[in-house]
């Protein structure tokens, strides 16, 4: 009796400039970045998801997309969160939270702190820095081809459409992960046990595709993206806490140390780290 082979779509959104010479932010709450990262969901679980994502909808009448930032925000189509009165307010994100945590996802990202990105390659590399997507693309799908590969399963790459040279860059990075395995430093990457090209020809399906934002896997992705972020920042970021609690995302499914071969990964944050260009 053989045991069919599980098959995943990765869903992926972008958070931040990923030009490096972006100007540093002055927000209080020190949050500079790019980030990529979303959710890993299971062929046979996407109705599910879709299910309670319509239910969800239903329940609170809405009719446009789940945007993180409108949302957190409350401004555009949720303006209605802050005119309401707090307790309306307090049940829509209660019920978002249980909606997002009740749903068979598991989030993955690699963000990267554009301050501690130019003080490390700056004054080496100059204008010949990557954009901050390539490295952040190639981490984040090395690690999820990791995991997928150790449930002996295939997948397939979706993400939010941004622009022609934008979404260009990413099927570029996809195509030469499959040619010739990741672009870093072989030296001091291979303390990540790095995956070679025939790795991710085995694992990986097709190229990536594009998506609308009105996608509704989009939009869990960009949901789940946020928090990823936020919590490098503020490691008490509610969203965060209960999301690792309910374990959907990938740092709870793993132990401690492997969090930095496998888990959500956090570049530039200490000039201590090692190098991987």
């Amino acid at each position: 009796m053989t045991t069919e082979a599980k098959h995943y779509y990765l869903y992926i959104d972008d958070s931040g400039s990923r030009f490096p010479d972006k100007q540093e932010s002055l927000r209080n709450d020190r949050m500079d970045y790019f980030a990529l990262g979303g959710i890993l969901i299971e062929e046979k679980d996407k109705q599910i998801l879709q299910k309670k994502y319509l239910e969800f909808c239903k329940k609170w009448d809405i009719t446009y997309p789940l945007h993180s930032n409108e949302i957190r925000g409350m401004r555009d189509n949720f303006v209605w969160l802050e005119k309401n009165g707090s307790k309306n307010k307090e049940n829509f994100l209660n019920d978002l939270e249980e909606f997002l945590v009740s749903i068979p996802v598991i989030g993955f990202a690699a963000v990267i702190h554009r301050p501690g990105y130019n003080s490390r390659y700056k004054e080496k590399y100059g204008d010949k820095r990557w954009l901050m997507c390539k490295t952040a693309y190639t981490v984040l799908v090395e690690r999820v081809a990791k995991y997928v590969s150790a449930q002996g399963g295939t997948f397939e790459v979706r993400f939010e459409e941004v622009g022609k040279k934008e979404d260009y860059s990413l099927l570029e990075y996809a195509k030469e992960m499959k040619a010739k395995g990741h672009p870093f430093n072989p030296t001091t990457a291979q303390k990540y046990a790095p995956l070679g090209c025939d790795d991710y020809k085995k694992v990986i399906i097709g190229d990536p595709c594009r998506k609308k934002k009105t996608n509704l896997y989009i939009q869990i992705a960009d949901l789940y993206l946020y928090p990823m972020v936020k919590r490098k920042y503020d490691p008490l970021y509610r969203p965060w806490s209960v999301f690792f609690e309910r374990r959907t995302v990938i740092d709870a499914h793993i132990p401690k140390e492997e969090y930095e071969f496998l888990g959500i990964k956090y570049s530039c944050f200490d000039d201590t780290e090692s190098k991987r260009t």
